[in-house]
C-alpha cells in the first residue's frame, strides 16, 4: 500500500527544502501521484527514489 504525503512533508522526510522537491518534479525526477484540494500529493517510495537520482546514487533509468 501506498502512503501519499504533500510536498511539504515530502521534503520534511528527504531532508530538503520544499523548493527542493519542486525543482525534482521540474527535472523529471519526481511525479506528483494526485491532489488532495489544491495539494499536489506524492508517493513516499517515489519521494526516496527522486532523491537517490538527485544524489547520484541510483541511474536515471531505474526511475
Amino acid at each position: 500500500m501506498s502512503c501519499f504525503i504533500t510536498g511539504e512533508l515530502a521534503a520534511a522526510e528527504a531532508g530538503v527544502a520544499p523548493a527542493t522537491i519542486r525543482k525534482w518534479v521540474q527535472l523529471g525526477h519526481l511525479k506528483a501521484a494526485g491532489k488532495q484540494g489544491r495539494r499536489l500529493m506524492y508517493r513516499l517510495e517515489d519521494v526516496f527514489a527522486a532523491e537517490r537520482i538527485a544524489r547520484g546514487r541510483e541511474p536515471r533509468a531505474a526511475h
